[in-house]
């Protein structure tokens, strides 16, 4: 073999290596972790700041890799099988297909970007300057490319930005918490605090509130010694007070302003719960918990009350049911407790009617839908399209609902069994 040969061999090698460059670093700059790459170039990494200015134009990014890739690769081709046909004659050009078929599937293709797989995040500094250079050299042709292909594509309806996600942010957040946890890296818990994060701007007070049926509020025309008595019994720091009618809510009092009239005062008398008491917020039943939390930090308030379109109270909804939302059930030792499920020997259980959906989805890891209903009763409801009657049994969602108790309209006691 001549020295001419030898330089030719060469040559194809360092094309070959370079084909495999530009496959790892299209691989690896499409799975780079770009929530990893902006904390970096936040932190001083000119790198990752390479990298994150890169993915940004991703379009042009791809379009050069490929003008890159696919030169190295033909001109690889061409000069392997001129060689070829000069050392094999007519049957060189067959023996060069093949040869090069297999190196470059090989050693072009699968072997790199199996390695920048492996670890996308440090393949893609490594290569970040020099990709960053060839992209500076070969985006004309990229863009041309690009804008071709666009003009292809436009056609079929098909149009594209190159910075815009198929996903919503949330979603992508979602679906990644969703992988973590299936992979063993983000227990239950922390699973469901990041998704009541994330469900924040989906959810309204409705879907959170204290219906008024269950609100415990103060008549401010009943004696005093019997309201001041009401407020120290009662688990709740803050209450509504009503006048004439219970969906009148004309006030809120604060526990605390009344053991200081208590502590200052012998005659509760000349208590007067109207002069302590401050005034009610109210807020649309269709608020989401998003903008109802910011609110309650805005206002430097605890507790809201929920009114329809009509104007009428449905309920209260207070910073604790929202912050719930997000860390789970939130007990003191001053707190009513009531589950509502119970766990029984069979495997099935029994819940009250009145449980929210969400609840016991926490609790079950259950994947019931709550985009209808808010109560495990309201579900059932929903889906039977009537109200059962007691014994009644339903099936769906892959469960058996059975009525076990029920008073006038209200489903008040169920049992469900995974099918």
């Amino acid at each position: 073999m001549t020295s001419d040969y030898w330089i030719l061999l060469s040559v194809i090698v360092a094309l070959i290596v370079a084909s495999g460059f530009f496959s790892g670093s299209e691989t690896a700059l499409t799975a780079v972790s770009r929530a990893r790459m902006h904390l970096l170039e936040k932190n001083g990494d000119k790198r990752a700041a390479i990298v994150n200015a890169l993915i940004n134009r991703r379009d042009r990014l791809i379009g050069a890799l490929l003008i890159g890739n696919n030169l190295v690769n033909i001109l690889a081709s061409v000069l392997a099988t001129s060689a070829f046909l000069k050392l094999f004659g007519d049957t060189g050009l067959v023996i060069a297909t093949i040869a090069m078929t297999v190196v470059i599937v090989i050693f072009a293709e699968i072997t790199p970007k199996s390695w920048a797989i492996s670890s996308a995040d440090r393949f893609a500094l490594a290569v970040a300057p020099l990709v960053g250079f060839v992209v500076a050299v070969l985006a004309p042709f990229a863009n041309v490319t690009s804008f071709i292909v666009r003009g292809i594509l436009r056609p079929f309806g098909i149009h594209f930005d190159a910075t815009q996600s198929m996903l919503s942010a949330h979603e992508e957040l979602r679906g990644a918490v969703e992988v973590l946890h299936r992979e063993g890296s983000v227990v239950k818990d922390d699973r469901y605090r990041l998704g009541g994060i994330l469900d924040l701007h989906e959810l309204e007070v409705s879907d959170v509130m204290i219906h008024r049926t269950k609100m415990l509020s103060i008549n401010c025309d009943d004696p005093a010694e019997a309201i001041v008595r009401q407020i120290l019994d009662s688990p709740y720091t803050r209450i509504p007070v009503w006048k004439n009618e219970a969906e009148n809510i004309v006030g809120i009092v604060h526990a605390k302003d009344v053991l200081r009239f208590v502590g200052s005062n012998e005659d509760l008398t000349k208590f007067d719960v109207m002069k302590i008491a401050a005034k009610p917020w109210f807020v649309p039943e269709t608020t989401t918990l998003q903008d109802q939390l910011n609110a309650f930090l805005r206002k430097k308030a605890h507790i809201a009350l929920v009114v329809d379109e009509y104007g009428e109270v449905k309920g209260i909804v207070t910073l604790e049911d929202i912050l719930e939302e997000i860390v789970g059930e939130i007990a003191d030792e001053h707190d009513i407790e009531v589950s509502g499920v119970q766990t029984q020997a069979d495997g099935s259980v029994i819940v009250d009617g009145s449980v929210p959906i969400r609840d016991l989805n926490r609790a079950l890891d259950w994947e019931l839908p709550d985009d209808e209903a808010t109560t495990v009763a309201g579900l059932v409801i929903h889906e039977a399209q009537t109200i059962p009657e007691e014994k009644q049994a339903f099936t769906f969602y892959g469960k058996r609902f059975v009525v076990m108790h029920r008073e006038k309209n209200r489903l008040t006691q169920l049992r469900i069994r995974n099918l």
